[in-house]
């Protein structure tokens, strides 16, 4: 059997992620036609059925299911391949991939990014918004913003300090429900949260009981409003949906957003982190140095309020 070219297998996963061949050719740049032959030659030498159609679209079978991890792990190794081969100069340039929450990623590195790509035109920004952390000891990203101390290691870790979070609601929400005065009066009213006990979520609870005695357990607060992407909840924040947290530096900025029980705070330690092997790559260390220093400066900044 011949080998199949990467390429085969590059419109084999995006067929997987779209359902369909239009899909897989619009993200990949490629006719339908184009798509639609890869997978047959994909089908041909691996001499197995890969999708099967359905009314919700393509649909892959188990031989694709068995195939796809080893598929995606060949991506990841492409595009390491690339970022490594595109930044092998002296001069700040090339692909650099940076994961980071998607609160973070939207809300707080854009100016940061902003001035780094000013100083270096050449330098070509991939920004992964995700809370999945994303191994960088196998090179799915190369810097990381990360809400958890990395424990991995063979990386270069460097903190940012702490990140608070407090309670806040909308005004609006506030004139219409009244603004609590103590823990319990909480009750009373509509909180936004996370729909999912997740380990973290879990362990954010137990640390805020800690620092703030008397707050309620997870399973005693009322969550109305509930989703774990938490731009999610801070857009219902903003809309008046409830109270929810929200970092303390994005509220200080939007002067319609209140705090509410000043004296509950979590405060998040954060650190940004990359693969040892990475330190002597000038396009990852300036990113690197440029989300440090522009991390450090967002959570030490005076407070506005």
């Amino acid at each position: 059997m011949n080998d199949p070219d990467w390429s085969l297998y590059r419109t084999f996963l995006a067929v997987c992620r779209t359902g369909s061949l239009s899909g897989a050719a619009r993200d990949l740049g490629l006719t339908q036609p184009t798509a639609g032959r890869h997978v047959d030659e994909l089908e041909r030498l691996l001499r197995r059925t890969l999708f099967t159609r359905s009314p919700q679209g393509l649909m892959p079978t188990d031989a694709a299911l068995e195939i796809r991890p080893y598929a995606e792990s060949l991506a990841t190794t492409a595009a390491a391949l690339l970022r490594q081969v595109s930044g092998a100069t002296e001069r700040v340039e090339g692909v650099v991939r940076i994961t980071a929450s998607d609160v973070i990623g939207v809300e707080v590195l854009p100016p940061i990014l902003a001035r780094l790509q000013a100083a270096h035109p050449g330098l070509v920004v991939e920004l992964s918004l995700s809370d999945q952390v994303e191994d960088l000891l196998h090179r799915e990203a190369d810097v990381a913003v990360r809400m958890t101390r990395p424990v991995q290691d063979a990386l270069v870790v460097r903190s940012i300090g702490e990140i608070e979070l407090g309670l806040y609601a909308h005004p609006d929400y506030l004139t219409q429900a009244g603004t609590p005065e103590t823990f319990a009066d909480l009750s009373l009213h509509r909180m936004i949260g996370f729909d999912r006990q997740t380990a973290f979520v879990r362990m954010a609870a137990a640390e805020m009981r800690r620092l703030n005695p008397g707050f309620s357990t997870v399973e005693e607060i009322g969550w109305h409003y509930r989703t774990d992407n938490n731009l999610a909840q801070l857009a219902a924040i903003r809309a008046g949906a409830g109270i929810g947290f929200c970092q303390t530096r994005l509220a200080e900025r939007e002067p319609r957003l209140q705090r509410v029980l000043p004296e509950v705070r979590y405060p998040l330690p954060s650190w940004v982190a990359m693969h040892e092997d990475l330190k002597t790559s000038p396009r990852c260390r300036a990113t690197f140095d440029a989300l440090v220093e522009g991390l450090q400066d967002y959570v030490s900044a005076p407070s506005s309020r």
